[in-house]
Formats: C-alpha cells, sequence, structure tokens
C-alpha cells in the first residue's frame, strides 16, 4: 500500500503544482482551428525542482527512506501501469473516433492537442514522467550507494540521467516543435507511456545495478561514456535549437557557426541537418548508449535498444508526413541529405 499511496501522492503533487504555480505563457508551433497558434503555459522546471527538492527533505529528516521508490519498485510500476490505462481510456473515449479502428483509437489517440485551461495534457504528462523518472534514478541509486558506498559507476549514471531530466525541462519551448507535440495525437502511447513506461523502463539499468556490486573495469570507460552521452547532447540539442530558431526566423541567416540555408525557406538544409535528415534522433541513440556504458550492466542496454524500435518508424512516418507537406521540396532535401538518421550509414 505503501507504493501505491507515494505514486499518487507523487502524481497528484506535480499535478497540483504544475496548475497552481506561476510559469510564462508562450505560442507554440501547432495552430487551433482558427489558425491561431496554441497557447501553453510552461512552468515544468519549477515543478520538478519542488517535488525532487520535497523527496529529498523528507528522505534527510528519516520521514521517509532514501530508497523508498527502490523499496516500492514492484507496487509503483504496477500502480502506474494501472493508471496508465485508466488514463487512456478516459482521454480516448469521450472524444469522437478518428475513422480508424477502437484498437488504433486506443493506442494512438483520438485528440491530438487536449488542453483545459492552463492544463495540456502533453506537457503535462512529459513533465509527471520526467519528476518520476528522477525520483526512481534517485532512489535506485540511493539504495546502491548504501550498499556499495565506493560505486562510482551508479553516481555517474544518475548525474548523467538528472542532467537530461533538467536540461529538458530548461527547454521546454524548443519540444512544442518537435514530433511529439506537432504529430502525436494523445492515447495509450502517449499516455501509458508518459505515465508508466518512460518513468519506469528508461531507467532499467539501474534496476539491473541496484544491488550488484559496481563492475570491475577501468575509470576509463566513465570517462568514454560521458563524453558519449555529451557527443548525443550536443547533436540533439543543437539540431532541435536550430530547428526551432528556424521556425521562428526563417529568414535568419546563420545559427552560431552554421549558415542557416534551406529550400525556399521552408526546409533547413544547413548546419546539423545537412548531416542526416534525423541527426537529432542520433544524438538520443548516443545518450542512451552514453548511459548504458556508463552503469556497466548489459541490461542496461535495452535501453537504447528500445529508442532503436521508436525512433526508426518515427524516421519513416516523419517522412511520409514532410513529403505530404513539402512535396518537391522534400524530394530535393532528400537528394542533398540522403542520409535517414546516421550520416554515411543510414
Amino acid at each position: 500500500m505503501t507504493g501505491v499511496l507515494a505514486l499518487l501522492a507523487v502524481y497528484a503533487a506535480t499535478f497540483v503544482l504544475y496548475v497552481a504555480l506561476p510559469g510564462r505563457w508562450v505560442d507554440g508551433y501547432v495552430r487551433d482551428e482558427t489558425g491561431k497558434p496554441l497557447r501553453y503555459h510552461l512552468n515544468g522546471l519549477l515543478v520538478f525542482a519542488i517535488v525532487i527538492a520535497g523527496y529529498v527533505a523528507l528522505a534527510a529528516t528519516g520521514t521517509i527512506a532514501w530508497d523508498l521508490f527502490y523499496r516500492e519498485r514492484v507496487t509503483t510500476l504496477v500502480t502506474a501501469i494501472v493508471l496508465g490505462l485508466v488514463f487512456t481510456v478516459a482521454i480516448v473515449l469521450p472524444a469522437p473516433p478518428t475513422g480508424r479502428s477502437l484498437g488504433a483509437d486506443l493506442y494512438l489517440g483520438r485528440r491530438a492537442n487536449p488542453q483545459w485551461g492552463r492544463v495540456d495534457a502533453k506537457m503535462f504528462l512529459y513533465l509527471v514522467g520526467a519528476v518520476m523518472l528522477e525520483l526512481n534514478v534517485l532512489s535506485f541509486t540511493a539504495h546502491h550507494v548504501l550498499q556499495f558506498p565506493a560505486s562510482t559507476s551508479m553516481v555517474v549514471y544518475a548525474a548523467l540521467f538528472s542532467f537530461f531530466l533538467v536540461e529538458y525541462l530548461c527547454f521546454e519551448r524548443v519540444h512544442l516543435y518537435t514530433y511529439d507535440f506537432v504529430a502525436e495525437r494523445v492515447g495509450f502511447k502517449l499516455g501509458w507511456g508518459c505515465l508508466a513506461f518512460y518513468p519506469f523502463f528508461y531507467c532499467i539499468g539501474a534496476w539491473f545495478a541496484a544491488s550488484e556490486p559496481e563492475p570491475a573495469r577501468s575509470r576509463g570507460w566513465l570517462v568514454v561514456a560521458i563524453l558519449l552521452f555529451f557527443a548525443g547532447w550536443s547533436l540533439a540539442r543543437g539540431a532541435n535549437l536550430q530547428k526551432f530558431a528556424f521556425k521562428l526566423n526563417p529568414a535568419r541567416a546563420k545559427f552560431g557557426p552554421f549558415a542557416q540555408t534551406s529550400l525556399e525557406g521552408r526546409v533547413l538544409v544547413g548546419g546539423f541537418w545537412r548531416l542526416s535528415r534525423h541527426i537529432n534522433y542520433l544524438g538520443e541513440l548516443l545518450m542512451a548508449s552514453g548511459l548504458a556504458l556508463a552503469i556497466g550492466h548489459p541490461g542496461a542496454w535495452l535501453y537504447p535498444l528500445y529508442y532503436i524500435g521508436l525512433l526508426v518508424p518515427r524516421q519513416l512516418d516523419d517522412d511520409r508526413r514532410c513529403a505530404e507537406k513539402y512535396g518537391v521540396l522534400w524530394e530535393q532535401y532528400k537528394r542533398t541529405v540522403p542520409y535517414r538518421i546516421i550520416p554515411k550509414i543510414y
């Protein structure tokens, strides 16, 4: 019962803070039926900081165990799975059918961008998933360090993952211009994914390594892991920032040191986007690989393997959508940038 209450408390606190705390209102890339851009209330980093600080304060005073979410990992996971299923039914069934089968509607969703006042469904889902993922990473790391105080692999892993989550929330506005917000609807894939899969599977390496001693290897492996992670971060963040800057101002001549060349001001060709058509996906794969390498357990490689399964079909769907949207310009871009994700390989 402790795990059930703990998870519900985290999700409820995140929602209340998301609704109640101040934030900035910004326009997104997606537009409503009238052609106006959707407005988003962004305060994710503040919400994240308060919830994590609350966990640390409660653990430091002995109110909860530092490794609470590790001890209750099965219960919290099952609770999250059930909550994700309930959310899926509640968000999908009241909406008008899309014309696909009921199963497809439940999985992919019917509503593209549900909003209720300050609450945007997608923004909240990603925020609550990030909060719970961070709590799991910290709790699993605490359990490991309490048993193996000299261990460094889990600490580096936790530090990299925490950087990944904080950095994501620092650039909330940029993500309003990414595939998830532009192309996806809210159903099982996104709702259950953020409530159950994202916060529990992404840290799969910690599930395997939390109760095991650090693998015997040189510290050089951690250096390589850190370099690989930040190489991926540079690609993913750089590409997404460049696309964001281009969407705001297609006439901008440069992005940092890169020439901001484009096709008719519509399809970005220069800079990061000259390397491959989805260079940001390569960045995400490299970050996931850096995390797996840092923790050193073979099971941690399920995380980057999952990214391959996620991003390759997404790339195919995104190419299809871009071909429909840009027509001959997209064919010209494909001739200029022939590689889909990995330059010179794929």
